[in-house]
């Protein structure tokens, strides 16, 4: 019966738990007894077990941090409250062991595997399905009263994938004992379990679209009630995260519900600043509600259809829609629903979101965010015509100016770290940090992550992702992506260490960088992060302002 039930919840992710969502904060746990002199890691009755509006939790002592993992901030999402805003569940009454994370919203498998070299950088946590996966994770140095600086992390993977324990590098056990913060991480609704816009199919699915978000609103709420008994305070909170994080980040900054929840913001390597139309995001639904049989007559047995099923349909659905999308729609596929009431407006366009004005904001992107090297050692030796053809294949008639453009931008690069630049990060990074520093309201800082892994002959250079264990403080950890030497390490430090000055003021200058001036369009500082840190004005200009036209314009 067991290995059955495995076997079941390995095809669908149906395993279903109690879970609970916490609000008001009741008074503060005493702290805890440390771990026995010399014990690295401490699990027991009666350690390490705080108070929260829910119940009693217990986590376990590690190097004297303590970590609570898989905290349940919300119920169930399964049967009724499937595409329902998150609702709060009932209270227990023994202590809920936290000791390992909770579930992952259901997904479509994790086929990066397939991939060796990538399998090999990122080291994925794939870990368990379920639809029971509202659940956060806290790293605190003591529940003793006092206000540290809560970081809130948000995971990668678009909005229709990933965990917030998918990565080796995401574990915040390093920033809290080199910053004396609270570190946070969540997990949430993905995919078409959390951005599936049913709106037209009756009142009750008004917030389809948005659940996601919601649900990460509902944690921060978490955050607010019951924060203060694990140290940290819940009047200096920072929300950070990278790629799809990122842009949930700026969609947090957009959000009425999530207003005063956080105080500071940190998109890493976001590529957007646009979600979905209504009209957009109804085609998806309407192409998958017709591969699941489902109209507005029996809408109801969507409620009942297995998540491997969802998979499947929402998996048509976009591969129908194809990757073209509309000049007012961010990326193609399900995301967040520009709805005039969860979110009024897109994130960041056409100006940065004037409910978040007063929220000091740091961005900033990878320089080889196209990794093309990983897992094709041969297009190193890509010459000037190969690079000209591949840029010709791609853009057409285009592909000249864009091959001119980017070639004066950086003539010594090779032809393979040319084609490296061609994502939307770094310019949306860059129109991010300006429509948000002409608010004049707040300081903005801009970055570039420059650092080149030494792995894989150094050919994936600073790709996509690779700045995560840096901010982390977690270099060592993620050793496959860094190595884990001793340049690697020192720059983690100073990372670390600009990610919680941020956190805890506003501004991430110390003394082991340079100066870093808020940007502005008129220096367009940006602070470079290497072996050498400098800051540079504009580090790439006219290849900046093109690609600014391939991404965000879509010219072409």
């Amino acid at each position: 019966m067991k290995n059955n039930r495995r076997e079941f919840l390995q095809k669908a992710g149906l395993l279903t738990t109690a879970a609970g969502l916490n609000y008001i904060a009741p008074a503060i746990a005493a702290a805890q007894p440390a771990p026995a002199q010399g014990n690295k890691v401490l699990a027991g009755a009666k350690n390490a077990v705080v108070d929260t509006k829910h119940g009693k939790v217990r986590g376990y002592t590690r190097n004297k941090v303590l970590t609570f993992k898989g905290i349940p901030y919300g119920a169930s999402t399964a049967g009724d409250n499937r595409f329902m805003p998150p609702v709060r569940p009932k209270n227990w009454d023994k202590v809920k062991d936290c000791l390992v994370y909770g579930p992952i919203c259901s997904q479509k498998l994790n086929t990066g595997w397939l991939a060796p070299e990538y399998g090999f950088l990122y080291q994925w946590i794939d870990g368990y399905q379920d639809e029971d996966c509202l659940r956060l994770n806290v790293w605190t140095p003591a529940p003793d009263g006092k206000k540290r600086p809560v970081m809130f992390w948000l995971h990668g993977g678009g909005f229709f994938s990933g965990s917030s324990q998918e990565h080796p590098s995401y574990d915040g056990e390093n920033l809290v004992k080199l910053g004396d913060v609270v570190v946070v991480s969540v997990n949430h609704r993905l995919n078409i379990h959390g951005f599936l816009d049913l709106s037209d199919y009756g009142a009750k699915y008004a917030s389809s679209g948005n659940v996601g978000m919601l649900d990460i609103v509902a944690a921060l709420e978490w955050v607010r009630d019951n924060i203060s008994n694990f140290g940290g305070d819940k009047d200096n909170v920072t929300i950070f995260g990278q790629s799809g994080g990122g842009t949930k980040v700026i969609t947090l900054m957009a959000m009425p519900s999530a207003k005063g929840l956080f105080h500071r913001a940190i998109s890493q390597s976001n590529s957007i600043v646009q979600v979905a139309t209504h009209t957009y995001a109804k085609q998806i639904t309407e192409i998958a509600l017709a591969n699941l049989g489902i109209n507005k007559d029996n809408i109801a047995d969507i409620h009942k259809v297995k998540p491997l099923r969802l998979q499947e349909a929402i998996a048509y659905a976009e591969g129908k829609m194809g990757g073209k999308v509309p000049a007012d729609v961010g990326r193609s596929g399900l995301q967040p629903v520009v709805d005039e009431k969860i979110l009024p407006t897109h994130p960041f366009d056409p100006v940065a979101p004037g409910m978040s004005a007063n929220v000091p904001f740091m961005v900033g992107t990878c320089r080889n965010e196209a990794g093309v090297a990983i897992g094709d050692a041969n297009i190193e030796n890509l010459d000037e015509g190969g690079l000209k053809k591949r840029l010709s294949d791609r853009f057409k008639t285009k592909g000249d100016l864009v091959y001119q453009t980017l070639r004066k931008a950086h003539p010594t690069a090779k032809p393979v770290e040319i084609l490296t630049y061609l994502s939307a990060q770094n310019p949306i990074a860059y129109l991010q940090a300006s429509r948000k520093a002409a608010q004049n309201a707040a300081p903005v800082y801009l970055y570039m992550f420059a650092w080149h892994t030494p792995q894989l002959d150094g050919r994936p250079r600073a790709f996509h992702c690779s700045e995560i264990p840096f901010a982390f403080g977690n270099t060592d950890v993620a050793e496959n992506y860094t190595g884990a030497g001793d340049e690697a390490r020192k720059l983690g430090e100073k990372m670390a260490k600009a990610w919680i000055n941020f956190a805890r003021s506003g501004n991430p200058n110390h003394a082991g960088l340079p100066q870093w001036p808020a940007f502005n369009d008129a220096n367009g500082a940006t602070m470079m992060f290497n072996d050498q840190c400098v800051v540079k004005s504009d580090p790439d200009g006219d290849a900046r302002k093109l690609l600014t036209r391939v991404f965000y314009n879509k010219e072409f």
